[in-house]
This record gives structure tokens, C-alpha cells and sequence, in this order.
């Protein structure tokens, strides 16, 4: 608040400078640049002081809150841009004429500016993400914490760590991405997902009495998951079409050279997801080896070493 106060001094002076200044001395460029002090001044007072500093404040969301302090200063921009292009710009078709070349060659040149600024202002129009999502774009997958005017910044996970977990590492993204490129997000709307765990056993195993097991202990366990999901799946149906809406666990069982494979589909949080998977692993485990016709298989290798008589010299 101290800043925004100094800076507020300071462009109040400055206007007041060149006001004076301008009252005595008739020039046109003393007069504009009063001009564009005093609209400088005027944005900065309705967006850094009203909106941010009393309208925003009173948003307790802070993702909203922090969209709505982005959407400001991207406005003020270009409020800034608008209000001294009409005050020092006399013609402004004679000067899009004389300066087109110049133009074009500046437009080729910051061309990736040009594209990263339009990115943003599509994010911010179309929501295509927000800042808390969880998105993936250009093979990086992260939580978005900054969306700027040419760069979102993501925290990155997944890499060299399991389970969608952060690495700690930031990527600084261009926006220009969401133009052509494509942009996986995994909370907007819906902050669920599937995920699977494979469970292998010994054909002499009872396999039937383990699937009992396996779908009693995914029931039990995703069941508060499930319902939640269920709510979410019916309002995100509203907005799009979607031809399935099931959110039960399901056991899909595959024969294999070695044994028999148990497919586990179940759904979770988002970001919850390596945290479910490891309870009910733990879970399926404690609840397998109780009963003994029922073996985990494993991969292995039996080596016989035969012996040989020595031979007679």
C-alpha cells in the first residue's frame, strides 16, 4: 500500500508540474504531455486504488480475486496505450499510411510478442485455463500460479517424481501455445480422474474369491470419491454432451503367459490420486494375504545347476 501511495504522489506532482507549466508557457507538446500525466494518473487511481484496493479486496476467492487484479492491469494497459495513441496521434489514418512499412517489418519481428499477448487475452476470454488448474501444455504438466501478459508459469510435477507430484521446479510457458498448440486441462469443470492399479496372482489361486475381495475393498474405499464425482459428473453433463456418466469402480480380469492379471479402474482426485492409489494398495494387500488360496505373482526366474562327474584322467 506504501508503494501505490508513493507512486500515486508522484504522478499527482507530475501532473501538477506540468499543468503549471503549460498555463505559462503556450506549447502543444507541454499540453499533451499534461495530458497523457493526467489520464496516467486517472487509470491508476480507478484501477490500482478502486478496483484493486477496495473492489478486490472484498473477493474472498483468492483464484478470483487474483484474475480479476490480472484482468485490471491488462486493461489498464491497454487503456494507457488507447488514451496516448488519441492524445499525441493528430491523424491517425495518415500516420497507419505513412508508417505501414514500418509496421509490418516491427509486426514480423515481434511476432512472438505479438502472439504471446493475444494468447493471454484468449486465457482470460475464453478460460481456457485459470490459476490453481492443473494443465498440461507443450509435454510439461503443472499447476498454473501465474498467468502473465506474454508467459503462464507452472509448477512444474511429474518428471523424475511419481504420482503427480511437484518437483519444485517453475516453467515459464508462452502463452502464444493455446493458440495452436494443445492444452490438456485436468480440473476445469471436473477435477476427477481415472486411474488403475494391476493386481497379479497365481493361476492355482481362488481368483474368484479375489475379485470378491478386490471389489469390496474399491467399493468401500472410493465410495465418499464416487459420490462427490457423481455430483460433479451431473453438472459438467449441463455443459457438455457426454455419452458415458459411470463412475463405479470397475475389475476387468486379462489372462497372461504367467497369471492372472486383476485391472483395477477407480476413480479419484485429481490431486489426490498418488494418495488413493497407495491406501488402497495397502489395503488390497492386508486383505489378500489373509486368505491363503489366494498368491500375488511375481516374475521369476528358477535356475537348475546341474552337476557333472569329473572326468577320469
Amino acid at each position: 500500500m506504501k508503494a501505490r501511495l508513493v507512486v500515486l504522489s508522484l504522478l499527482i506532482f507530475l501532473s501538477a508540474i506540468l499543468g503549471l507549466l503549460q498555463l505559462e508557457f503556450t506549447n502543444s507538446y507541454l499540453t499533451r504531455a499534461f495530458h497523457t500525466a493526467l489520464a496516467l494518473l486517472i487509470i491508476y487511481i480507478v484501477i490500482k486504488i478502486i478496483f484493486e484496493q477496495v473492489i478486490a479486496r472484498r473477493i474472498r476467492e483468492s483464484k478470483t480475486r487474483y484474475s480479476m487484479k490480472r484482468i485490471a492491469s491488462m486493461l489498464s494497459i491497454l487503456t494507457f496505450i488507447a488514451a496516448g495513441i488519441a492524445i499525441w496521434v493528430d491523424n491517425i489514418q495518415a500516420l497507419l499510411v505513412s508508417y505501414g512499412i514500418l509496421a509490418a517489418g516491427a509486426a514480423v519481428a515481434l511476432q512472438d510478442v505479438f502472439k504471446n499477448f493475444a494468447g493471454a487475452l484468449v486465457i482470460f476470454v475464453t478460460g481456457t485455463y485459470h490459476i490453481g488448474d492443473r494443465i498440461e501444455m507443450n509435454s510439461k504438466t503443472g499447476d498454473v500460479i501465474d498467468i502473465g501478459i506474454f508467459y503462464t508459469t507452472l509448477l512444474e510435477t511429474n518428471e523424475w517424481v511419481n504420482g503427480d507430484q511437484a518437483t519444485g521446479r517453475l516453467s515459464i510457458i508462452p502463452n502464444s501455445l493455446v493458440l495452436s498448440g494443445i492444452v490438456n486441462n485436468y480440473t476445469r469443470d471436473h477435477p476427477y480422474i481415472w486411474d488403475e492399479i494391476s493386481v497379479p496372482m497365481t493361476y492355482d489361486s481362488d481368483w474368484k474369491e479375489a475379485l470378491n475381495i478386490i471389489v469390496r475393498v474399491i467399493d468401500t474405499e472410493t465410495r465418499e470419491i464416487k459420490k462427490k464425482s457423481e455430483a460433479s459428473v451431473s453438472k459438467l453433463s449441463d455443459k457438455y454432451y457426454l455419452p458415458q456418466k459411470a463412475t463405479e469402480p470397475t475389475v476387468f480380469a486379462s489372462l497372461t503367459d504367467n497369471w492372472i492379471n486383476m485391472n483395477i479402474r477407480y476413480i479419484a482426485e485429481v490431486r489426490q490420486r498418488r494418495v488413493v492409489k497407495d491406501r488402497l494398495n495397502r489395503t488390497l494387500l492386508s486383505e489378500l494375504e489373509r486368505v491363503d488360496s489366494i498368491k500375488i505373482a511375481s516374475e521369476s526366474v528358477n535356475i537348475h545347476v546341474k552337476e557333472f562327474p569329473d572326468k577320469e584322467t
